[in-house]
């Protein structure tokens, strides 16, 4: 049986307006808000979403 590696991944962001940390997946189905201020930090474009923030790092 072949086990094949998932292709989508949880990221950490860093939002560029108030510098919270957040983790969230790097195919959302909608858009994605930073929980501190409401900026918006990753926007779905039907597969991976649109990063608008820094991303620190790819959690596997």
């Amino acid at each position: 049986m072949k086990t094949s590696n998932p292709k989508s991944k949880f990221m950490k962001l860093r939002c560029s307006k108030c510098k919270n940390e957040q983790i969230v997946f790097n195919k959302p189905s909608s858009k994605v808000k930073c929980l501190v201020c409401g900026v918006s930090i990753l926007e779905p474009l039907g597969g991976k979403g649109k990063v608008k923030a820094q991303i620190l790092e790819v959690v596997d």
